[in-house]
């Protein structure tokens, strides 16, 4: 584990590299069922979330892990001693393997432009959504440019969830922690509404 100079109050982002062959694109869900069962404080932790894995894309239903595929957890640094238990865990995801490597954290980076993957809506009109994303923006007092970017759908309990990816810039440095700290909309343990520093604007489409 790399040694990164922590506060046990700050969230930082636990990274764990991956050996496994494939996984379902729709395994969200199962991914964190199974990280929950070893680590049961998941859902009782506020600020914790699953990033989405990087998968090779493609149009088939199951999709291959590459060797630079990490599971990122974003947590508290005081969960440092339940993580570093980890190494060498082998889960079950939808039926597919993953063993998890040694974890080492890296503390958030406070850039000016941030960009979320998947922000879960509670509404498929894009205007309902921007409505409700500027109130929980306001609540934070989070200023910044919003740009809203593709709608997409995922499936939780059986069902399809709309989400949209989102991007934030003109960010000042605290901001930007807090917006990576609390996020935006639920669902954080299926990868939504976390965010991460880009330098471009552009990945809003993607």
């Amino acid at each position: 584990m790399s040694a990164v100079i922590v506060s046990q109050g700050e969230v930082v982002e636990a990274i764990f590299p991956l050996e496994g062959q494939a996984l379902p694109r729709e395994h969200a869900q199962a991914l964190q069922y199974a990280l929950a069962e070893r680590l049961p404080w998941l859902h009782s932790d506020l600020g914790a979330g699953i990033h989405p894995l990087k998968l090779v894309s493609g149009p088939e239903s199951l999709a291959l892990l590459s060797q630079r595929t990490r599971l990122i957890l974003r947590v508290n640094a005081n969960r440092l001693d339940s993580l570093t238990a980890l190494a060498g865990v082998q889960l079950e995801v939808a039926g597919h393997s993953l063993r998890l490597g040694l974890v080492h954290l890296r503390a958030l980076q406070p850039l000016a432009t941030l960009y979320a993957y998947r922000v879960a809506a509670g509404d498929a009109d894009e205007s309902v959504f921007m409505q409700a994303i500027e109130a929980e923006l306001a609540g934070l007092a989070i200023g910044g440019e919003r740009v809203c970017g593709k709608r997409q759908s995922m499936v939780v309990d059986g069902r399809a969830m709309t989400t949209f990816s989102m991007m934030l810039h003109g960010l000042g440095a605290e901001q930007s922690l807090r917006l990576q700290e609390q996020g935006l909309g639920p669902h954080r343990l299926l990868g939504c509404g976390l965010f991460v520093p880009h330098k471009s604007a552009a990945a809003v489409g993607s």
